[in-house]
């Protein structure tokens, strides 16, 4: 039930020595420093020893990593985890020289290049994207100092990381029987959905009183990583900090704003869900603090982990032999992490690590819900499984537009073959309210979260000072937006969007809501028998990134650009709406 971080090194001397090896590389580019403009040659030679340098260091930093989510109060894990990052900072100063100088290449030639040098067709990918974003490439040297500065644009996210994840205790619930049980980030979404509405009150409570005492620290966090990245999109000539985010994520600002637009224009669809939670709750008041529990539940929801590993297989079944055969190699060879611990990571997560295989790091605590949290992170796993084997490490790295899809493609997967072979027409409705909140929460909370992230980087960019209060005022709003009348905004709720940890990467929950889109269609295109689209699907997982993004999901009949896709997941969204109120 833990990781075996021995298959990515068996001794702390193997770890030394990959990180000589990868010094050793690192020196070797520094020899093609001023070069890359004489000749073909040396343009394929330099990229060749960056492949095996990210090869070195994939395996370096992600030990290091993983080794410091298991235990983030350990000295020594800490200690490792600092020094992976400097490594990376080295990494990053050593191979900044290699983009602005084949910026300097005349595009022409560049492009001769890759057409009389047979080995460089390796790179065509990359070369190409550099002559595509040449107005965003600064000078030789400004790309090294900013490269210089990688380690400290990172010191807000660590200390968020770092305060929230080690330092605050939120204090003990006390349950129906008077027994006081210590709340942690892990076990707040438990106590959430517990029927007792005083445990809800009591952990929603506990929860936003410890963010508002640090409200203000932890908004000087935010608002940095926000300047930093405001600043860097200034300085790299574009039109706003989302231009950078969305053409960074091979996606466009349609996609971003044709999600905002479609969301908006069918939000009464959410407001039925919610009116439908209060009618189910049989409450004539709803508050947030409500809105996690299952009111038709009819089971203990107590799941064991071998159930739970079952129910994932049989429920991918429809994606092929060899798709199941991987899984059950990450079941049984320890690709997972999965119970909590003292000072482990919150939340779950997969990490692929080049030339290893993936690593999930879960916090499974016997709920439904984690059924569903396995099945979403190995669905990134077979992800860069798929993509790991087929591309080269340069290419394997799928955008992260793409890193929602397969994870979420897997969670539909699971609610409908349960859904699908339940009989009990109560415990159907159970299953489709938790396909529903699923949908909401991804769906409709991400696109929520996004409008959050353009509003405000939006300010900072026109000037506006923001403090902690006025971050909480436009969240606080946007609640009362997106839950409508039916529920009441508690003042506390304000305080969530401090609690957020994607946020210190902007823009990216978005790419949750196309994801759940996108994952809506395929799901439905691949329980549908549609003919050949299984295989389509796994080959589109092998394309990593040799693709734009936007153009590699209108390989399997998804286009991120139209309204309608979202409209389109909506629909399904209300379909399912009117499938619970029949049942009930």
């Amino acid at each position: 039930m833990e990781w075996n971080l021995t298959d990515i090194f068996k001794t702390r001397a193997d770890f030394e020595k990959e990180v000589d090896m990868l010094q050793n590389v690192l020196e070797q580019i520094k020899t093609y420093q001023g070069k890359l403009n004489i000749n073909s040659e040396n343009i394929y030679n330099c990229y060749s020893l960056y492949e095996k340098a990210l090869e070195h260091y994939e395996k370096v930093y992600g030990y290091g990593m993983l080794k410091y989510h298991l235990d983030m109060a350990d000295s020594e894990n800490i200690k490792l985890y600092k020094r992976c990052e400097g490594i990376g900072t080295e990494f990053e100063k050593v191979v900044s020289f290699i983009t602005p100088e084949i910026t300097d290449i005349d595009t022409d030639i560049l492009l001769k290049y890759i057409d009389e040098n047979k080995n460089l067709k390796r790179y065509e990918r990359l070369l190409k994207e550099i002559i595509k974003d040449k107005e965003h490439i600064l000078s030789k040297e400004e790309e090294k100092i900013l490269a210089n500065y990688s380690e400290v644009f990172n010191s807000s996210e660590n200390a968020f990381d770092i305060l929230t994840n080690t330092e605050f205790k939120f204090g003990n619930i006390i349950d129906k029987n008077g027994k006081e049980i210590e709340m942690t980030d892990s076990n707040y979404t438990v106590f959430l959905k517990d029927k007792d509405e005083n445990i809800r009150k009591q952990a929603f409570d506990l929860m936003y009183k410890k963010y508002k005492e640090f409200l203000n620290t932890i908004g000087e966090l935010y608002l940095s990583k926000v300047k930093e990245d405001t600043i860097t999109a200034k300085l790299r000539k574009y039109s706003s900090s989302l231009e950078k985010a969305v053409e960074n994520d091979d996606s466009n600002l349609k996609v971003y704003n044709s999600l905002i637009e479609a969301v908006h224009q069918d939000m009464g669809v959410n407001h039925d869900f919610i009116k439908l939670k209060k009618q189910l709750l049989n409450k004539d008041e709803m508050h947030i603090y409500d809105m996690y529990v299952n009111p038709i539940e009819v089971d203990d929801d107590n799941i064991s982990f071998e159930e739970a590993k079952k129910e994932v297989l049989n429920s991918l079944n429809v994606l092929g032999k060899e798709y199941i055969s991987k899984l059950e190699e990450a079941f049984c060879n320890n690709w997972i992490d999965v119970y909590p611990k003292d000072n482990k990571r919150g939340g779950a997560y997969s990490m692929g690590v080049y030339g290893v295989h993936p690593f999930v790091l879960d916090n499974f605590v016997n709920k439904k819900r984690d059924v569903s949290t396995i099945a979403h992170e190995l669905g990134h796993s077979m992800h860069s499984y798929y993509s790991n084997m087929a591309q080269n490490v340069i290419d394997s790295n799928y955008t992260i537009m793409v890193a929602e899809i397969a994870s979420t493609t897997n969670e539909i997967l699971l609610a409908k073959y349960q859904i699908n072979i339940e009989k009990d027409k109560t415990k159907k409705a159970e299953i489709i309210y938790e396909l529903l909140e699923m949908i909401r929460a991804t769906l409709f909370r991400q696109a929520m979260f996004a409008e959050f992230e353009k509003e405000v980087h939006k300010k900072i960019e026109e000037g506006e000072v923001l403090s902690s209060e006025d971050l909480s005022d436009i969240y606080y709003r946007l609640n009362e937006i997106y839950f409508g009348k039916g529920c009441i905004i508690d003042e506390q709720i304000k305080y969530e969007w401090a609690r957020i940890p994607h946020f210190y990467t902007p823009f990216y929950v978005y790419k949750y809501a196309t994801g759940v889109s996108a994952a809506i269609i395929i799901a439905n295109n691949i329980l549908n028998g549609k003919d050949g689209y299984v295989e389509k699907y796994i080959h589109m997982l092998k394309q990593g990134c040799t693709k734009k993004a936007v153009e590699l999901l209108k390989m399997v009949d998804v286009d991120l650009e139209d309204i309608n896709t979202y409209k389109g997941a909506i629909n399904f969204y209300k379909e399912l709406i009117d499938e619970l109120q029949k049942l009930i």
